[in-house]
C-alpha cells in the first residue's frame, strides 16, 4: 500500500480529476471521495514521510504544503475516513489535528471543496489555510 504524491499546485486539478471519475462511475452521487486534512507540525518530516504512504491505498493521493497534508481518497465516505484518521493517530501515537470533507456533499467543484475544507479546518482547529486559495486559483 502506498499513496501517490502530487504537487500542492496540482491540488485543484487532482480534485477535478476525482470529480470527473466519480461523476462517470458513481451514478447515485453518494459520497464519492473524501479529502482528509492532517496537521503534522508536531512530528518530524522524516517520520511523516516514512510512515504516511503505508497507510494509504495506491488509489489514494497525497498533497502537502509545509506541515499540512491532504489525502484524496476515492470511494471513501466519512465513515471510512474515520478509520484512516484512527490509523494516523495510532501510527504516530499522539493526537493529530484532522478535518475531512466529502464530494459532492461539501462542494460540487474543486473551488467549493477547497473553500469547504478551509472553513472546516478554521472552525475546528482555528488554522487559517490561506494556501488553499492559491491551489484553487492554480497559482505556482
Amino acid at each position: 500500500m502506498a499513496g501517490v504524491i502530487f504537487s500542492f499546485y496540482d491540488f485543484a486539478s487532482l480534485i477535478d480529476l476525482n470529480i470527473g471519475i466519480s461523476d462517470r462511475l458513481d451514478e447515485n452521487r453518494s459520497e464519492s471521495f473524501t479529502i482528509l486534512f492532517c496537521d503534522f507540525s508536531n512530528i518530524s518530516h522524516a517520520l511523516v514521510e516514512s510512515n504516511i504512504q503505508t497507510l494509504l491505498r495506491t488509489s489514494d493521493s497525497i498533497v502537502h504544503y509545509e506541515d499540512y497534508y491532504f489525502f484524496v481518497m476515492p470511494y471513501t465516505d466519512r465513515y471510512g475516513c474515520g478509520f484512516v484518521k484512527k490509523m494516523v493517530q495510532d501510527i504516530f501515537g499522539k493526537p493529530i489535528q484532522t478535518a475531512a470533507i466529502c464530494y459532492p456533499s461539501d462542494g460540487e467543484n474543486s473551488a467549493e471543496l477547497l473553500e469547504s475544507l478551509h472553513a472546516e479546518v478554521k472552525k475546528i482547529h482555528k488554522i487559517d489555510l490561506d494556501c488553499l486559495y492559491s491551489a484553487a486559483n492554480r497559482e505556482p
